[in-house]
């Protein structure tokens, strides 16, 4: 399961979610999901959305594995 800080960090900068997505080159939809959980990102994304709010991966994302 994934646990996101994305939206609290988004609402912080006053960014919005296709503002978001632009910056990272993905569809605002994939913002959606991401904030609501429903998606795990790549590598390759949870790193860029780290350097957009200048964060470490962790401090944005947690992974728990389900039992």
């Amino acid at each position: 399961m994934l646990v996101t800080k994305l939206k609290e960090y988004r609402a912080k900068t006053n960014m919005k979610q296709d503002e978001l997505a632009a910056k990272v080159g993905v569809r605002r939809e994939t913002i959606i999901r991401l904030e609501k959980g429903q998606y795990n990102p790549s590598l390759k994304l949870a790193i860029g959305l780290a350097k957009v709010f200048e964060v470490r991966v962790e401090e944005l994302f947690e992974f728990i594995d389900e039992v």
